[in-house]
């Protein structure tokens, strides 16, 4: 029943069966939905970079939860933003991605791990992002993939791979969708070391050229379903607790030396024990590593406190005299809620933590 209403009153209308089809609803209704928790990847908006916003060199991890994969090239990745108030893209996003290959290659990817292969098995996912040619030979295209990996002793042990075609870019923003079929992981073994993830990765060739070249990406989703919809924008602080799963970096505020006042108890009467929690509970216990060369212990005259420090360059010696122990903070155990600080001797009462101006610890539980 079609109801029309008007100046000159309501009038109604029958419909005959079958004039609506489910085709019509998502061609024209579900595309720009704008419901939430549908983008099952953490920064697809390239907010969050606490590992720093500019990168030189081959694999490694660069905007939170995306990692850069290349073969014989050298890279350079930074954090860009969108000028103020532009209409290229779509709802104001303020970051994108830049992807500069400086001396050519022929295989260039940027990849995101999603925890437990089993997510989406067997579903019909799409796949969405933004993307331009900026700069230098203009790749073949981009080809887009999933990747079901079953963690180790996991059967298969190789990937179950699914590839799109390729896409064609141009020099102008452009929205590109890629929608898969998900195997199913029926008759499939589980690796038991808990690193099982479903891959998602955006790769580009420029066939066998050697040629640089600069490509931009921004807002990318996936999501369930054969039809994808407006990109979900998160609040920065829930990104970044989402990225703080899986890395979090504790390190200095500007130029200036930063501490931070650490609480602790004894241990057996030999040891004293501090500890730093994280702001989220991390995947794993994480691995911790730092840039920082000495962890140096002092006792202040008349103080009756132990002050330790982390720096960066070299060790420091507090005001006043005692007895300085260097500890190797690498010794340290880690929890997937916190990190656990064993230091000697036992005559500490609290301690803090200083750091240089590029001091940092950082604490790792990606896949």
């Amino acid at each position: 029943m079609a109801i029309t209403i008007s100046g000159s009153g309501i009038t109604s209308a029958n419909i005959a069966d079958g004039t609506i089809t489910t085709d019509d609803i998502l061609a024209s209704d579900v595309k720009s939905l704008k419901s939430g928790r549908k983008n099952l990847l953490i920064n697809g908006g390239f907010d969050v970079w606490q590992r720093g916003t500019s990168f030189t060199g081959g694999d490694a991890y660069v905007a939170d939860r995306w990692s850069n994969q290349v073969s014989g090239a050298s890279v350079n990745i930074t954090q860009q933003s969108f000028t103020l108030g532009q209409t290229d893209v779509p709802n104001n996003p303020k970051y994108y991605l830049k992807w500069e290959v400086t001396a050519g290659n022929d295989n260039s990817r940027i990849t995101q791990k999603i925890e437990n292969v089993s997510t989406l098995t067997g579903e019909t996912v799409t796949l969405s992002y933004w993307a331009k040619h900026s700069s230098g030979t203009l790749p073949t295209g981009i080809k887009s993939s999933l990747r079901q990996e079953f963690g180790s002793g996991g059967s298969p042990s190789s990937t179950v791979y699914v590839p799109s075609g390729n896409i064609s870019l141009s020099s102008s923003w452009q929205k590109f969708t890629h929608t898969f079929t998900l195997p199913s992981v029926s008759g499939k073994t589980l690796g038991t070391a808990g690193n099982d993830y479903l891959g998602v990765a955006l790769g580009w060739q420029v066939g066998t050229e050697t040629s640089a070249y600069t490509i931009d990406i921004a807002q990318v989703q996936l999501e369930l379903g054969s039809v994808a919809t407006d990109f979900e924008h998160r609040s920065y602080g829930e990104e970044l607790a989402l990225c703080q799963r899986y890395y979090w970096k504790l390190q200095s505020e500007g130029t200036a030396y930063t501490y931070l006042t650490l609480g602790g108890n004894f241990v057996s009467g030999s040891h004293f024990i501090t500890s730093i929690s994280f702001p989220t509970e991390m995947r794993i216990a994480p691995t911790g590593s730092h840039n920082l060369q000495t962890l140096s212990i002092s006792t202040a005259t008349g103080a009756g406190n132990i002050n330790f420090y982390f720096q960066n360059q070299g060790q420091h010696t507090a005001a006043g005299t005692g007895t300085f122990n260097n500890y190797n903070l690498a010794t340290f155990r880690t929890y997937a809620n916190g990190g656990a600080y064993y230091i000697s001797p036992a005559s500490i009462s609290s301690t803090h933590l200083r750091f240089g101006s590029n001091g940092y610890i950082q604490f790792d539980a990606e896949l």
